[in-house]
C-alpha cells in the first residue's frame, strides 16, 4: 500500500516535561482470564476464540505497560487510567453500541469486572477517568486535566487497540495532542486487526513504536531536561 499520505503526518517528539501515560480500560471486564468476557466465552464453550487476546495481554501489554508506569513514576510524569463501564444498575448510562458487551461482562462500577487488573493497580495520586463511550474524550474530563497539567504529548496503552485505545487516540489528536500508540503495549483480537489500525494510526493520527523506543526517546530528552 502507498504511504504517501503518511509524509503529511505531523512531527513531534516525546518530551518528559509534557508527556502524559494513559492506560485505557485494563480492567477485569475484559483484560482478565477470571472475570466478565472470559467467563461469559467460557460458559458457551467459546474461550478459545479469545487465546489470542488474553496471551498477548498477558505476555505483552502488562508487561510492557508496567515497564512504562514504572519510568513515569520515576519522573514524577503524570499517569492517566482510563475505565468504562456502567455507573447506573441498569446500563442505561452507556452508550447504545457498547451497551451489550457492558452488560455481558458485568462491567459497571461496584462490581470486580469494573475494577482495573491487579497487575496494573493505580497509585492513589494517580486519576482514573471513567468513561460510557468509546473514546475517553467524548464522556470524561481528561481533555481538561490534561491541559491543566500542560501536557502535550500523549503515550496511550491498552485494549482494546482498535476500539477504545484508538478512539482515544484518535481523538486527542483532533485535540491538537501528539499522540503515541505503544505497539507491544496494545493488543485487541488478531495480529491482522493490530496492524491494521496501526498501519491507518500512522496515516495522519500520530505515531508507533515499541515499549523500547518510547522509552529510549524519553530518556534522551531527559538529560537536556535536567539542564534547563
Amino acid at each position: 500500500m502507498s504511504n504517501y499520505i503518511n509524509e503529511f503526518s505531523f512531527r513531534f517528539s516525546l518530551n518528559p516535561a509534557t508527556t502524559a501515560l494513559v492506560v485505557v480500560d485494563m480492567q477485569n471486564a475484559t483484560g482478565s482470564l477470571h472475570h466478565g468476557l472470559a467467563n461469559h466465552l467460557r460458559a458457551q464453550g467459546r474461550l478459545e476464540e479469545s487465546r489470542y487476546r488474553f496471551d498477548r495481554i498477558s505476555s505483552k501489554v502488562i508487561p510492557n505497560t508496567q515497564k512504562l508506569l514504572a519510568y513515569f513514576r520515576k519522573l514524577g510524569a503524570p499517569v492517566i487510567y482510563v475505565t468504562y463501564g456502567s455507573e447506573r444498575a441498569d446500563y442505561s448510562d452507556m452508550a447504545r453500541h457498547i451497551r451489550g458487551i457492558v452488560m455481558a461482562t458485568k462491567n459497571k462500577i461496584g462490581e470486580p469486572e469494573h475494577d482495573i487488573v491487579d497487575a496494573l493497580t493505580p497509585l492513589t495520586s494517580e486519576p482514573v477517568f471513567n468513561k460510557t463511550t468509546i473514546g475517553a474524550f467524548a464522556s470524561t474530563p481528561i481533555d481538561q486535566h490534561l491541559r491543566a497539567l500542560a501536557v502535550s504529548e500523549i503515550v496511550i496503552v491498552g485494549v482494546s487497540t482498535n476500539n477504545c485505545v484508538g478512539m482515544t487516540a484518535m481523538e486527542a489528536a483532533d485535540q491538537g495532542y501528539g499522540v503515541v500508540l505503544v505497539s507491544d503495549a496494545t493488543g485487541t483480537c488478531s495480529d491482522e486487526m493490530q496492524a491494521a489500525f496501526e498501519e491507518m494510526f500512522l496515516r495522519l493520527w500520530g505515531r508507533v513504536l515499541s515499549t523500547a523506543d518510547t522509552l529510549a526517546e524519553l530518556k534522551a530528552a531527559a538529560p537536556v531536561l535536567a539542564a534547563q
